[in-house]
């Protein structure tokens, strides 16, 4: 005979958020960071055939790259559960952003300011779409090297689209980044509830 645990007193919300950025800044590893189950992940073995293809000159360790999504979860408290979807970087698997984002609440852009311009085409996909998302910039080596307002200005963002700084691989900085981000995306939601037809 089985035991169920009781269920919950209260509603369980669950929210898909996105996990987007350039090749090689780190989606996989921040999906990976967070999730309370084991990530599903697409990684597959770079090989000769992505020579001239994927430029590896930033990120000389990589060996692997993601050729579908990267799945993850996270419960943020007993009432919420976020469903992570980590997208491919490189363009020739955009393709499959469509599906990615569809039923998404947000999307948060991951940065590497090395490498600024590798995100200008998650943010033009995220503002065509008229999604709601944040820029994280990924301090992987632990060093925070440029000002949040100056990447801002650098990508020539809105001034209400939320800016952080955060480790890919620290447990509490990303679950910091998806809790900003869902704060933004209630926040903007309120907004347009109160708006004047």
């Amino acid at each position: 005979m089985s035991h169920r645990p009781p269920a919950p007193s209260g509603r369980v919300t669950s929210a898909k958020i996105v996990i987007a950025g350039g090749f090689g800044v780190g989606k996989t590893t921040l999906v990976g960071s967070v999730s309370e189950i084991t990530p599903l992940t697409t990684e597959a073995i770079m090989t000769s055939a992505g020579v001239g293809v994927d430029d590896t000159r930033q990120v000389p360790g990589k060996t692997t790259t993601t050729v579908a999504m990267d799945f993850g979860r996270i419960s943020i408290d007993r009432d919420l559960i976020l469903y992570l979807f980590g997208t491919p970087g490189q363009t020739r698997f955009w393709f499959m952003w469509d599906e990615l984002v569809r039923g998404a609440i947000g999307a948060v852009v991951l940065v590497d300011t090395r490498r600024l311009a590798d995100c200008f085409a998650a943010i033009d996909f995220f503002e065509h779409r008229r999604l709601p998302y944040l820029v994280a910039i990924n301090c992987s080596d632990g060093m925070q090297y440029h000002d949040p307002q100056d990447v801002r200005e650098a990508l020539a963002i809105s001034n209400d689209i939320p800016v952080v700084a955060c480790d890919a691989r620290n447990r509490e900085s990303t679950k910091h980044v998806l809790i900003s981000l869902v704060e933004y995306v209630l926040t903007m939601r309120r907004s347009r509830a109160v708006a004047p037809a």
